[in-house]
């Protein structure tokens, strides 16, 4: 007979063997000092069973370092304040500086502006004293149907 044929018999069960699985302890381990060993401590369970194991006292959190008086905070603040002013009195120098220069270029613009000026006038109005130089003497020209009689 084929085995799907076949009535259904209830098998044996099989023993089945569950290997413990380490479970990380949910509380940090205190190590014992050499020398000591700590008390084992027996809990009953609501249902009677005894569970009997160490007593582990729960970690001390590290002590908090003493503040100090004044936060990190205000004293990064105050010192960035003392380096902006520091900057701005540099910045008022500078567009003093630049503001000077500036009315000290101008000054000389109008300086050049003066003496060339005065030297161009010179030469203009010497000019009449002379008689050197070139004379250009201008008559009247006749234009007639176009051509020029002069």
């Amino acid at each position: 007979m084929y085995p799907e044929h076949t009535p259904h018999v209830p098998a044996q069960r099989a023993v089945e063997v569950h290997q413990p699985i380490p479970y990380p302890p949910a509380v940090p381990v205190v190590p014992v000092q050499p020398g000591t060993v700590p008390a084992v401590a027996s809990i009953v369970l609501p249902d009677g069973r005894v569970v009997t194991g160490y007593a582990i006292n729960p970690a001390q959190p590290e002590p908090v370092a003493a503040k100090p008086a004044v936060s990190r905070t205000a004293v990064n603040v105050a010192l960035g304040g003392a380096g902006f002013l520091a900057v701005c009195g540099g910045l008022v120098l500078l567009t003093s500086l630049i503001a000077a220069l500036t009315a000290f270029i101008t000054q000389l613009i109008i300086l050049a502006a003066v003496i060339f000026g005065g030297w161009i006038a010179v030469q203009i109005f010497s000019a009449n004293g002379r008689q050197s130089g070139i004379t250009f003497n201008i008559r009247r020209a006749v234009f007639k149907r176009n051509h020029f009689h002069g």
